[in-house]
């Protein structure tokens, strides 16, 4: 089952990135999604390996953004897709069967698509406003509600976007599953333990699913 706290991380240097994902791991974090990925291949490639070392130390998946051969390559977790990025379907085929396919949606229509490309889960956003989203898509809580009751599915939905941990028991209400969070835990990763301490306050309603 995918963790319900994704940390992208954030930097001005393929340096900077790794040291925030040792700082992430450090403090707890189940999942990392590498959140560079406009380098070149060969550079790309040498940040994922060394991404890979510090996520397999502490034992914390590893996600890498859209460039799905390097992720089998460095034997990531899986692959976050945005919308540009190649089709779910056609990427599946050149993954380990146990990778995960991640895909970003803004609007019920992407979360359809992405459902029939059988993704393994959903980043959907932006909640809320931060540094790196248009306004235009944001989607608040009454947004993350509509889309979740008109899905009715158990593909985990991930709220991403200027999320913080005041906005994770709204959230969780709404049926998303978990969030994705890049600012505020860069700000502070002593939040990761606050992020999962309110992540973790809904799972008694998984246990009702785990004796199919």
């Amino acid at each position: 089952m995918i963790p319900k706290l994704h940390y992208i991380s954030q930097g001005n240097s393929p340096k900077e990135h790794l040291e925030n994902i040792q700082e992430a791991c450090t403090a707890g974090a189940e999942l990392v999604q590498l959140g560079m990925a406009n380098k070149s291949e060969k550079k790309f490639l040498k940040l994922a390996q060394e991404a890979r070392e510090i996520t397999s130390h502490f034992q914390t998946r590893l996600i890498l953004k859209s460039n799905y051969k390097i992720a089998k390559d460095v034997k990531a977790d899986g692959v976050f897709l945005e919308k540009t990025d190649s089709c779910p379907s056609m990427v599946r085929k050149h993954l380990y069967t146990w990778q995960l396919i991640g895909g970003a949606a803004n609007n019920l229509e992407d979360c359809e698509d992405l459902l029939e490309k059988e993704v393994d889960y959903i980043v959907l956003g932006s909640f809320a406003k931060s540094t790196q989203e248009n306004e235009e898509t944001l989607l608040g809580l009454n947004g993350f509600s509509l889309i979740t009751e008109a899905l009715h599915t158990e593909t985990p939905v991930i709220g991403f976007g200027g999320i913080t941990t005041k906005d994770v028991k709204d959230i969780l209400e709404t049926g998303v599953s978990g969030v994705a969070v890049a600012e505020a835990i860069t700000r502070d990763f002593n939040s990761i333990r606050t992020f999962n301490q309110l992540l973790n306050a809904s799972v008694t309603d998984e246990q009702r699913h785990s004796f199919k």
